[in-house]
């Protein structure tokens, strides 16, 4: 079954390109086809990282989102990604309930899952309420606990949009904080996550031997948690 996978969290700075990156690159490692979308005008992550498996689109307007639908229809075998940049709750809502995509993907067999990329703050719990108001059982769901500030999420747990979430059989995965040095140093080349766990003999800021292993160790714990729910 055709799968879309929206990759998502209306606050900003939560790592939604880096989960975004990791899922893309666990489907290459993996090798499951999939063609990714990327939503961010300014810096788009799956563009600048996994620019051969991208394309861009319009989050305000329609017929460019509508493409996302359409691949997924005539691509049953593939994967369909979208990295959906901060603030884009609004015109995707609009687009999905004016368009009726909800009623046809059901239709067509497309399973549409929104990955919920948080913090431990209280701005992602009441978001995430916010998201369930708006969409309720339409959606499966995969809250992505990022510690990007530390790892306690008790105000999450301790939430009523938590207990909704599991109601919907919403599923949770953890994220670790890759050590900073590392993550600037990846993103300072560019370099996809694979690229960056290789040595690099012709890049002077290539990771060094300790840097690549904390990257592998990263990567999988990170991928045992995508495996826990399926892609």
């Amino acid at each position: 079954m055709t799968h879309i996978h929206f990759i998502g969290g209306e606050k900003g700075g939560v790592g939604k390109s880096v989960a975004a990156r990791l899922l893309a690159q666990f489907m290459i490692d993996h090798k499951i086809p999939f063609i990714g979308f990327d939503t961010d005008r300014s810096h788009g992550s799956l563009l600048r990282f996994y620019a051969d498996y991208a394309s861009s689109t319009l989050i305000d307007h329609f017929e460019s989102l509508d493409v996302i639908v359409e691949t997924a229809a005539q691509n049953p075998d593939q994967r369909i990604l979208v990295d959906l940049a901060a603030q884009t709750h609004y015109p995707l809502a609009k687009w999905l309930e004016e368009s009726g995509v909800l009623e046809l993907t059901e239709e067509l067999g497309i399973q549409l899952t929104y990955w919920n990329v948080m913090d431990s703050g209280k701005d992602c719990v009441d978001l995430l309420g916010k998201l369930l108001d708006q969409y309720g059982a339409s959606l499966n769901y995969v809250l992505v606990q990022n510690q990007l500030r530390d790892d306690s999420f008790t105000l999450l747990d301790a939430s009523r949009a938590k207990a909704r979430a599991l109601a919907l059989n919403a599923k949770v995965i953890m994220l670790k904080r890759l050590h900073a040095p590392v993550m600037t140093k990846i993103d300072g080349n560019s370099a996809s996550f694979w690229a960056a766990a290789h040595k690099d003999t012709e890049n002077s800021n290539s990771l060094g031997l300790l840097e690549r292993q904390r990257l592998k160790i990263w990567l999988k714990h990170a991928y045992a948690q995508i495996q826990s729910v399926g892609l």
